[in-house]
């Protein structure tokens, strides 16, 4: 399967085949090929662009084009071959770079294997945990799929509407672009002020759909626009509502998730819906 994706882009003409590229692709993408360095395999590409900065040529950079779907099953696999270091050195980029839904199925794959995880790596991702749980993943980061009951409880003679909430976890950055949750769903993509606002989030947008919650103005704009372009093309995606609030700088996710949309080249049912700051839907 292939997607529009960022990936590493080669000008031969620049590239003198020194090689420096090279070891800081511990995914094992570049090679040295008939006196050049050469992206072996997209499967193997994160493109992330850690190699870019080791070429004293300027012949690496990156571009966002049609490739395969970058496989992280694949690069451990290539990964743990290489030993400790390797493996650590691979989830340090992960980390760095905020790739946190990689970085906790490469955590997964070496758990499966009985391999260690790196200590320093999951006090990173989940600081309170430490080393403590050097063998697990921090919960915050774990994918979930919840099953609920609709039926409301009475709880001290009031009357409460359970969480609609199908899913874990719900932060763009944090959901893995291939969450076996995304496949085939409903999305409702929320600025991340609209539940707070909004009274009735629960019942109005997230019964029978999947959350995906960001803020278009503290976040990274630009890893939202990839994210949700590959969620899009990889996941048979239904239909979207964008819920966001009533001040201009929030529009700004109706403008990413239909900029996602196009560079996706899907044709995805697609409604928005802007809240008022005092709760209210507004036409």
């Amino acid at each position: 399967m292939t997607v529009k994706r960022q990936i590493i882009r080669i000008d031969e003409e620049k590239c003198n085949g020194c090689g420096l590229c090279i070891p800081n692709c511990p995914e094992g993408a570049l090679q040295i090929i008939d006196g050049k360095a050469r992206l072996i395999s997209d499967l193997f590409c994160d493109g992330l662009g850690a190699c870019i900065g080791e070429c004293p040529e300027g012949a690496i950079s990156t571009e966002f084009r049609e490739a395969q779907v970058y496989d992280e099953e694949k690069v451990m696999e290539n990964i743990v071959r290489q030993g400790e270091n390797v493996i650590k050195a691979h989830l340090r980029h992960l980390l760095d770079h905020g790739e946190t839904g990689l970085l906790v199925q490469g955590i997964e794959y070496l758990k499966e294997r009985d391999i260690d995880v790196p200590g320093e790596i999951i006090a990173s991702l989940c600081p309170a945990a430490g080393k403590a749980v050097s063998r697990s993943v921090c919960p915050g980061s774990s994918t979930v799929e919840i099953i609920r009951d609709d039926d409301s409880e009475k709880r001290d003679g009031i009357r409460h509407s359970p969480s609609m909430l199908g899913h874990w976890p719900v932060q763009i950055k944090l959901v893995p672009s291939h969450a076996s949750f995304l496949k085939g769903a409903d999305l409702v993509i929320a600025a991340d002020c609209v539940p707070f606002a909004f009274a009735g989030f629960h019942d109005r947008f997230l019964r029978g759909r999947v959350c995906l919650v960001g803020c278009p103005k503290l976040d990274d704009s630009g890893y939202y626009l990839e994210k949700l372009t590959e969620i899009f093309s990889d996941n048979e995606i239904r239909s979207i509502i964008v819920a966001y609030m009533e001040v201009p700088c929030c529009s700004g996710m109706v403008r990413l998730v239909e900029r996602a949309l196009a560079a996706s080249g899907k044709d995805i049912p697609f409604e928005k819906q802007m809240i008022g700051i005092k709760g209210e839907e507004i036409s």
